[in-house]
């Protein structure tokens, strides 16, 4: 059941345009002088128990909001990976005071909003409201429910969006770029995966909480219609009495970064883009001295539409929407990168693009109107950001945190406003490196990796979990470490795992029933195989029949709600590659078909070894067989629908006995954005399937 579905998603983009008269668009327009920036301090005083309180009276609206935040840094989970998270929601899951339901309730009576996660909490009402508000999150963080109901709903919530996201190419890339960059042992660097989720407990959950929801480096900042008075009597009544663990900020090693530029390739067919990012390691925190004229470089190469990274890939060359870069910035390491979403086939043209990009700014090929132009964006941006009551309140937790001097805000234009061109080209060369960099890639590699090559940089694979990919010569199976395993040996591995070669031969025709859901919509459906190559499919809803496929053996049809396609030719001779009913056979036994080992990856957290196909009629697809259990785990493979051509990730799952061979019983697809599951209810063998059934 590998070809039952498949949707075309057509998007459509409007667009608005608009002009002036009498204006030049080819010249940057002079800007004005810097804004003169007056940021009113907040009072400031702390609790008992160590919880530091900010106030930021503005009485302009009947609002008020307060956020606190727990400073813990970063945390290690190590197998455990997410347990953090996990406790966060589980903050909004009632207290052991009021239910769920009912605080939402209450919530909702009143307008307000709150929120919790593992850093703390945030609520905002009406200045009437607002007391009863605060405290059901003050509630929320003393007194969790911890319910073992609501633990299970959250893990297999969290467990859907990780296998939702292990297709994205961006989330890939977002969790690779930083395990390679860190380590995976790092906190900075480790990921959440099924396998670290279905490992915690509720009593890890606890146990994080205990540790990390305290009073202890945490910050309670309130902005709005209160006085200082009103806020420090509030934070006493609600947290005065709360005590906890004391945290100490860890201190973590800094990581290297790689002693020459090198590609990490990671193969994710059915991207229809290439997701590229050009990293490095830097340190960057708030006091740096290099900090102001860094953002200046960081703008000018990639902070914007009008930026060098922008104005080249995308209006120069047209491959992408936009790129752009960003600096990292804080106590820890982070990072310094430059990052663009490109056509497949360019990715290798974006990669020596970006690169020229970085290396003019190393050279300092910066223009006066550039710097003009960045100085002018961020004076804009920060003086519109001060008429936000809580950017100041955040201003003020940012010189409290990371110890800055009191006025380093009031002062921060007057910094951005004395960067020059040298000044820019200096942190340039410091910070922007494209000889110690990781080109992190997420796409197709087989469209790809030989273009890379040509760039002259080593191309290291690795999977969806930051696990490095062996090559060709080195695959081996589980048993061996001394010579390369075949696909003949992984195929009939695989036959031998179903229940053996005799067996699946044995299998003339198959007749499955099954279910799925898709888009709110439950559909019924049956698929029957015959050999050689007999294939039909019927899908119903509503008890109405809405799509048919069939091949008869020499031709056949498809049929959407009573409008038939007759197939054409090159579907005619791709319906003719598979004699057998187990499709596996055909790779052994049938002439035209090319098999090739192409390394290991991880597929759901297990190991794979992967088989590129091309079949007689010379379609190609990618078979993903576990290294363990030999079965069948995935299959990537693409066809042409409305002149595009779309990539079909198929997952099979859930292998139980029929007759005498083993058959998927739960089979994903993925189309694009779509994603639906079949549930297989039935599976009859060699009975109720003739021949007159093809012949429609």
């Amino acid at each position: 059941m590998k070809k039952i579905l498949s949707f075309v998603l057509i998007a459509f983009t409007a667009t608005l345009a608009f002009g002036q008269n009498n204006i030049d668009r080819s010249k940057v327009p002079t800007p004005g002088p810097a804004p003169v920036v007056t940021i009113k301090d907040p009072v400031i005083f702390k609790l008992k128990n160590g919880m530091t309180i900010l106030v930021v009276e503005n009485h302009k609206l009947p609002k008020v909001n307060a956020s606190l935040s727990i400073d813990a840094g970063p945390i290690t989970e190590g197998n455990k990976a997410g347990v953090n998270k996990l406790m966060g929601a589980m903050l909004g899951e009632g207290t052991t005071k009021t239910p769920k339901a009912a605080f939402d309730q209450k919530v909702d009576l009143m307008g307000s909003s709150v929120s919790l996660s593992s850093s703390g909490g945030f609520t905002a009402a009406l200045t009437r409201y607002f007391e009863p508000s605060f405290m059901l999150m003050a509630e929320a963080l003393q007194s969790p429910a911890f319910l073992p109901e609501s633990f299970d709903k959250l893990k297999k919530q969290t467990i859907t969006g990780l296998k939702t996201s292990d297709k994205n190419a961006a989330a890939i890339a977002g969790r690779v770029k930083m395990a390679l960059h860190y380590g995976k042992q790092s906190p900075m660097g480790e990921f959440e995966t099924e396998t670290t989720i279905q490992n915690i407990t509720l009593d890890d959950v606890k146990k994080a909480y205990s540790s990390y929801i305290t009073p202890s480096r945490s910050y309670l900042t309130f902005v709005g219609d209160i006085t200082p008075a009103d806020a420090k009597k509030l934070a006493q009544k609600a947290f005065g009495n709360w005590t906890g663990t004391s945290l100490t900020l860890p201190t973590l090693t800094a990581a290297p970064n790689v002693s020459k530029t090198e590609i990490n390739l990671i193969d994710l067919p059915s991207a229809v883009q290439a997701e590229i990012s050009v990293s490095c390691l830097i340190e960057n925190p708030l006091s740096n001295p290099d900090y102001h004229a860094l953002m200046i470089a960081n703008q000018i190469i990639g902070g914007g539409s009008e930026s060098k990274l922008f104005m080249n890939l995308r209006e120069k060359h047209g491959f992408t929407y936009g790129s752009y870069s960003s600096v990292g910035r804080g106590r820890f390491q982070s990072l310094f990168s430059a990052e663009a979403k490109v056509r497949t086939e360019k990715a290798d043209s974006a990669v020596a693009e970006i690169i020229r990009e970085i290396e003019n700014m190393r050279n300092g090929n910066i223009t006066a109107e550039e710097l003009q132009s960045a100085k002018a964006k961020y004076n804009g941006s920060f003086a519109l950001g001060m008429e936000d009551p809580e950017t100041s309140a955040m201003y003020a937790s940012n010189i409290l945190i990371n110890e800055l001097p009191k006025d380093y805000y009031k002062t921060f234009l007057q910094k951005i406003n004395t960067v020059t061109i040298a000044d820019v080209q200096r942190v340039a060369k410091k910070y922007f490196s494209s000889n110690n960099a990781r080109i992190i890639i997420v796409g197709n590699a087989a469209k790809m990796e030989a273009n890379l090559r040509r760039l002259g940089y080593a191309v290291r694979k690795f999977d969806k979990l930051a696990e490095p990919v062996e090559s060709e010569l080195a695959v081996t199976t589980s048993t061996t470490t001394s010579s390369a395993i075949t696909a003949d040996a992984i195929i009939n591995n695989y036959l031998k795992a179903i229940g053996g070669k005799d067996a699946a031969l044995a299998v003339n025709t198959t007749k499955a029933s099954f279910t799925s859901s898709i888009q709110g919509y439950t559909l019924t459906g049956t698929e029957l195989r015959m050999a050689p190559n007999k294939r039909y499919t019927s899908i119903n809803a509503g008890g109405m029949t809405v799509m048919e496929t069939n091949f008869n053996g020499q031709d056949g049809f498809q049929a959407q709600q009573g409008q038939r396609t007759d197939m054409e030719e090159k579907e005619i001779k791709e319906s003719k590659d598979h004699h057998y009913v187990i499709d596996a056979l055909d790779y052994i036994l049938s002439p035209g078909f090319t098999l090739t080992v192409s390394g290991k990856e991880k597929i759901s957290g297990e190991e794979a070894h992967v088989v590129k196909i091309k079949k007689p009629s010379g379609k190609e697809t990618t078979e993903y067989y576990s290294v363990q259990s030999g079965l069948l785990l995935q299959e990537v493979s693409s066809r042409e629908a409305q002149g595009q051509e779309m990539t079909i990730t198929t997952t099979y799952a859930d292998y139980k006995k029929v007759g005498a061979i083993l058959l998927p019983h739960t089979i994903t697809q993925d189309l694009g954005a779509m994603q639906f599951t079949l549930d297989i209810n039935e599976i009859i063998l060699n009975t109720d399937v003739t021949e007159a059934d093809f012949n429609k």
